[in-house]
Parts: structure tokens; sequence; C-alpha cells
């Protein structure tokens, strides 16, 4: 084997060591490291015995020569130096990174490597024969360790830190831990060993040198006064010698509340006001605490616990603002009081034990309020006033007085008003009289409502209910509770109960009602029992009654009353006399007696009721029979139709709807006669146009009028209903000619006018002013 065989010196110079570094592999199998050390012209040797390091090379990382760096030599003890043998290289690297020269089997690195990018190299090395090719020894395996050299900063895996530690923590509070790497090689040297230190933060937080935890370093580091912090940490290598490279990361630490400040008004006392018309549960006015705390922490609480307004004022707390808020609690007088003061405290509801070493979690505070006048409507003594009367009161007493005043520091008087149909209020003194007598039975409770207002200024008013209560006083006789339909059997007997009466009392007496029956006279017939429970028996003196003889009995009964004073009245029973079977049901009363005394039998009168009914079925057959009778022709003779008033129940088209019946039945039988064509051809057209006949010369207007009439009446295509016809003509001419201006000179001196006179009388007046105007203008 060549590494068994040969003996390799191996100079290794480390750049990065104090001194070069020579590891001589010997026979024997022993590797010696030396150490020379130059001190003056002297070449001081150190030996230290390792162990053996079995087919390695060491080569070192980051060569900047400008040659190749050698690795070391490979020399077999076959070789006998003649030339004849080669040296060839495999493996990792090999003809690109590693190259051996073949003669004499130096190894050389090629490249410049980089231990964070691969840590060893495996070759294989052999020698041939040159000639014959053939090994010299089989191939032999060693490793080419890349040593390494600082040239690796460290780096932290965050490059920046965020933590948050309570305020007023103590010395030594763990804050966070930082972390940071160093790729060259930790198990040589002190190339990959960290230090932590702080460059920035000090003296409120400290670090370990070894595991980078950073720490309180500083006690009572308060919120309130900061409350953010940014902390520069580095981490350098050689253990922090001098020479090493470091690297930095930043921490920001927040400083987290506790409740270690306790609430503080701003001022010891406050000043509000507000009107003392102001109503329960509105607002006066806030005030706020401060707390330097936040979040809950900082949530307060206010309460009034001392002061003369505790009464009148309240405070609650606004959840959302932390303020609190005076609101009215009673309604504020300023006539009675001024200014409202109340002591207020504000404390934490979040209390920590750990900080109550720092002082009371509370403040105090003063709040003066001030009421400030309004004018306010009159005010009643009392919110409601009841007064008692007795209903027979005469009018025109009084029954008491209303009392109300001006709450105002002015006191202005009081007008009072009222307007009822039984009372009346003095609009001074606020009296109430009766003007009406009162009937406790039509109502017992008058409710009214009083209207008081100042005089000064009647908008301030104010209302107060009256409540008058009716005292009953005895005025109302007692009667029957309800209307008696009372019978006696003929075959009763005597002492024979036939009614129980009661009675009723509109009145009512303290001690309840007490009713006496009694009869206003002696009755043959019947008689009264009292049963003294408000309740009367009426019973039968005797037997024997008959309808025949008498019908109605009429029994008078006087009730009265206990109260005072006493009030009675009678009312009458009336008793008919019926037929009553053996075991006393009624029959038949007095309506079948007075028939049967006229000689009606039940026989008669079911035969009166049918003769009732018969009739009544013939009058409806022959309704019935008339109004489906025929209907009589429209044409019931010959004679001109125009002479007879004809009526028919035909419902036409209307009036242009000369289609749907024969229209000749309506003209004259003359014009039918003379126009048959009329009722066997339908006209063309609903009005044909007709041209009318020339007109002889007429003599005036009426033989015009009379010549029309003939045509229309000889027209076969005029409507068959009255129409108006209208004709202009004005004649045959007038002795007075036209009257027209239309055919006059062109001047009225032209004109004259005496022929006017000889148109006769009725123009006189005409001629008289025509002719003097023309002789005028003559003149």
């Amino acid at each position: 084997m060549i590494m068994n065989h040969f003996l390799w010196l191996l100079p290794l110079v480390f750049s990065h060591l104090s001194s070069p570094v020579i590891l001589l592999e010997r026979s024997d199998g022993n590797l010696f490291h030396w150490n020379h050390l130059m001190e003056g012209d002297k070449l001081v040797l150190h030996r230290s015995k390792r162990d053996w390091m079995w087919r390695q090379f060491f080569l070192s990382e980051e060569y900047t020569g400008s040659n190749y760096q050698y690795v070391g030599k490979l020399r077999s003890d076959k070789d006998r130096g003649d030339g004849t043998a080669r040296y060839v290289l495999s493996g990792e690297g090999a003809g690109i990174i590693f190259r051996i020269d073949e003669k004499s089997g130096d190894l050389h690195a090629t490249q410049r490597l980089d231990r964070e990018e691969k840590a060893s190299y495996t070759l294989q090395a052999q020698a041939f024969n040159k000639i014959t090719g053939l090994p010299l020894e089989p191939a032999t395996e060693f490793i080419v360790k890349i040593h390494d050299i600082n040239d690796n900063e460290p780096k932290f895996t965050k490059a920046v830190y965020t933590a948050s530690v309570p305020e007023m923590s103590d010395v030594g509070t763990f804050v966070i831990e930082v972390n940071a790497t160093d790729a060259d090689d930790a198990t040589y040297g002190n190339s990959a060993k960290l230090v932590y230190s702080i460059l920035q933060g000090q003296p409120y937080f400290s670090v370990e040198p070894e595991t980078g935890i950073v720490r309180i370093a500083l006690s009572n580091m308060d919120r309130e006064v900061r409350k953010e912090y940014q902390v520069i940490i580095q981490a350098k290598d050689m253990a922090g010698q001098m020479g090493g490279l470091s690297g930095t990361t930043m921490v920001n630490v927040t400083l987290t509340d506790v409740n270690d400040s306790p609430p503080r008004f701003a001022y010891s006392s406050y000043h509000l006001s507000t009107y003392e018309s102001a109503e329960i549960g509105s607002t006066v006015g806030r005030i706020k605490a401060n707390d330097g705390d936040e979040g809950e922490n900082a949530e307060m609480k206010y309460r009034i616990v001392d002061g003369d307004g505790k009464e009148y004022l309240d405070i609650i707390t606004d959840e959302i603002t932390q303020e609190g808020v005076i609101v009215v609690k009673k309604k504020l007088d300023y006539e009675s009081k001024r200014v409202y003061t109340v002591k207020v405290e504000v404390t934490n509801t979040h209390q920590d034990p750990n900080f109550t070493v720092l002082g009371p979690f509370l403040d105090t505070a003063i709040i003066k309020v001030t009421a400030k006048d309004v004018d306010e409507p009159p005010v009643f003594s009392r919110p409601q006033f009841v007064f008692e009367v007795n209903e027979d009161t005469p009018k025109g007493i009084a029954i008491g007085t209303i009392t109300a005043w001006d709450p105002d520091a002015t006191h202005y008087p009081i007008h009072h008003n009222y307007d009822w149909k039984l009372y009346h209020i003095d609009p001074k003194n606020g009296s109430i009289t009766i003007i009406k007598s009162l009937d406790r039975e039509v109502s017992k409770w008058h409710n009214i409502s009083v209207l008081a207002s100042e005089m000064n200024n009647p908008h301030q008013r104010s209302r107060v209910p009256v409540l008058i209560k009716v005292l009953d006083v005895n005025d109302n006789a007692p009667e029957f509770a309800m209307i008696y339909e009372t019978f006696v059997c003929e075959n009763v007997r005597a002492g024979q109960l036939i009614q129980t009466i009661s009675a009723i009392d509109t009145d009512d007496p303290l001690v309840g009602h007490k009713f006496v029956f009694s009869l206003s006279s002696m009755n043959p017939n019947f008689t009264i029992f009292d049963n003294e429970d408000n309740t009367a028996r009426i019973l039968t003196r005797r037997s024997g009654f008959n309808r025949r003889e008498m019908s109605v009995y009429y029994l008078p009964v006087v009730i009265s009353d206990s109260d005072y004073p006493i009030q009675s009245s009678t009312s009458t029973l009336t008793i008919r006399v019926c037929s009553c079977d053996a075991t006393g049901n009624m029959r038949s009363c007095s309506v079948d007696a007075l028939l049967l005394s006229a000689g009606l039998s039940t026989g008669a009168l079911v035969a009166i009721l049918l003769c009732v009914l018969i009739l009544l079925m013939i009058v409806v057959l022959f309704s019935a029979l008339k109004k489906q009778r025929r209907k009589e022709p429209l044409i019931i003779s010959k004679e001109d139709i125009r002479d007879n008033v004809v009526s028919y129940n035909d419902e036409g088209g209307g009036e242009e709807d000369t289609q749907a019946f024969d229209i000749g039945t309506l003209r004259h039988p003359e014009v039918v006669e003379s126009n048959q064509l009329r009722r066997d051809i339908i006209p063309e057209m609903l009005f044909p146009y007709h041209r009318p006949s020339p007109m002889k010369e007429c003599a005036d207007v009426r033989d015009f009028i009379i010549s029309r009439l003939q045509e229309n009446d000889t027209d076969p295509s005029a409507p068959p209903y009255d129409s108006l016809a209208t004709y202009a003509y004005e004649g045959n001419g007038s002795i007075a000619e036209s009257l027209s201006s239309l055919e006059s000179s062109a001047t009225e001196g032209d004109h004259e006018y005496d022929y006017l006179s000889n148109w006769g009388p009725q123009f006189k007046k005409l001629a008289d002013m025509y002719i003097s105007k023309d002789t005028g203008v003559a003149n």
C-alpha cells in the first residue's frame, strides 16, 4: 500500500494560526504535531503526540495564493525512480479540483475551496507501469479535509425581535432570548464560538454572553414614563476576542401596563349649573379623573360619598369615556336652595395587590351645582284634592278650598279657573260652591280638574284633580225588585203561597238595607207575610176563585225602609186567575176566559183562521193571473193612430233603429195606403235624401208653411217622432223695401228722407228724426 510503505512529509501552513504547523508521518505509524516558534534566530520545536489519522490530508480553505495549493506527495515503494511509474488520481474533484503529477505524485488543489460548501473530498490513488500499463499495486483511498478558517460572521435568526415585559418588573426578569449562528467549524478553534453583548439599551437591559438571554437590568421601569425601548444585541465569534467577526440584531421591547397609577382628579373642586326645571335623569355635567394606565387598568368608577346635595344629585360612570356623569336625582328648587354640593370619589375597578404600596387607588373632588331660576307654574298644596258633600246640600254652600301659590320669588297672585254645571270655584281664593242640586243616585263621584295660572303670565299654569264624593241621604223609597207575573189557580186552597216578592232601594245606607212589607188595607182575598230578610210571601186568604167572576186582582203592597228619614212606597201586584191542573200547573189564564165568555169554542177559532187563509190564497192567485193576461193589440181599430194613446212595453234599439219593426204601423192610414212600398221594401238608408218639390208662388208666409207641412206629411222617409223643421223665408217683399245701408250713397247729404212721412204713424218718430236733421244741414 502506498500509505503503508511511503514516508510522507506534509508541510501545512495555516494562515490563521500565529505560527505554522508541520505534520510528519513516520513509518512507525505515529503522527507528530510540531509547532515551531521563532524566538530570535532559534527555532523552538514543541512535540505533542496525537492519535494516528489514517489516510487523511488537510487543506486550508480560502487559499489566496497565485499558484496551485500543494496538498501532499504520493510515492509508492514499487517506484524505483527510473520514471516507469505513473500515478493516477480518481474520485471527488479528481482532474478538476485536484491534480496529481504523473511522474512525481505531487498532489495540488487547483481551485479556491470553501469548507462551508464542502468540508471533505474522497479520492483514490494508484500507481501504474507506463510501459505495460499494469497497476503496480492496488488503488488506495484517502480523504482530503478542508481546514476551517474564520471567514463567516455570526448571523441572528431574526433581523428584528419583538418582546414585551410588564412595567415595574424586578431586575433579572426574563425579556427574550436571541440566537445567532456561525457557519464556521465549531469543532475547530474559536471560529464559531459566539459571545453576546449589548451595544444599545443600557442600563435598562442586559444580555447573558453565552445564551443570548435578555433580562431587565433596571428596577421600577415605568410605562407611563417610557413605553418602548430599542435594544441592539451583538454576537461576536472567536470567543469575543479582537479580530473576531460579529453580527447584530435589534430587539424592540415594549413595557406592558400594570395598574400602578391611581386615578387622580385634575382639580379639587368643580362648578356646574343647571336650571331648576331640569327633569329627573337629565345630565348636569361631566367630570373625568386622569389615570396613566390603559385598558382595564384605567377603568374607573365614580360615586357620591357625601354632601348636602346627595339627595338631589347622582353620578353614573360612562364606561366608554370613563367619565363621571352628574345627573338630577330629585327636582331642584331655586327658591329653597341655590347651590347643591356633593363629594365624589373615584376608584379603579381592577386593582393589583402588588402595587397597593404605591398609595390609595382613589381620589375625591367636590362638585358644586348651582340651580338657575326659571318661571315656574303655580304649585298646589296637594297633588290631589278630595271633598265630601251630602246630596241634599243646598245650593250656594262651599264644600272646600283649592290652595295654590306661585313658587317663584316674585309670588305673583294666582287665578283659579273651572267651569262645570254643578260647581263654581272662586278665581281668587279657590273655594268651591254648589250651584245645582246633587243626586247621589245619578253620580256618586264627580271628577273635575282645576286650573291655576299666574295673573301676570297666564301661560304659566298647572292643573290638579279634584274628586268630590256625594254622600248618600235616604231620599228614595224602596220598590219591587222586578215586574212579577203572578197568578192564582181557581182550585187553590186558603193559605197557599202564590208569590215571593223582594225590593230594591237606590239609596246606600251604612248598615245595609232593611225592608218592611205590608198591605195598604185589609184584603179579603190575599194576605202578606214578611220574612224579615228583605223578602215577603203572598198567600191566599180564601179558596174558590173563578175566572168568569174576576179574572184579575190588584194587590197594593206597602214597602218601607229602616233608614232616617223613613221612606216608603206602594207597589201594586197584579194577580191573574188561571185554570190549573190537580198539581197546580197553569193551563190557561184570563185570555181563554174572555173567549169562552163570548161563546167561541176552540173549533170556531180554527174555522175562522182557515177562512182567512183561503181568502188570502184567492187574492194571491187573482193577482198572478192578472199579470199573465195576454196583451191587447197595439192597434184595435183602423182609426187614425194619432188620435189614440197607445202604451207598449217593447224596447227598441233607439230612435234610429227603423229595421227592428215595421215603422209603417205608426203612420197615418191614408199615408200608408198611398205608399204601399213601405211595407214590402226595406229602405236602403235610414233617412234618404228627399228633394222638395218646387214651391209655387206663395202669397205670404202662411201659404209657405202649409205647403211645407203637406210635404212632410206625405214624405214616407220622415221619422215617426216629432221633429222641428226651420225654414228661412222672408216673404215676397215689403213696401218699406230694404233698410240696409249697403246700397247707400257715399255721403249722408245724398239721402232724402221725405218719403218717411208717407209710411204712416208707425214711422213718424223716425221721419221726425231724419227730416229735421236734413233740414238743419241744409240751412
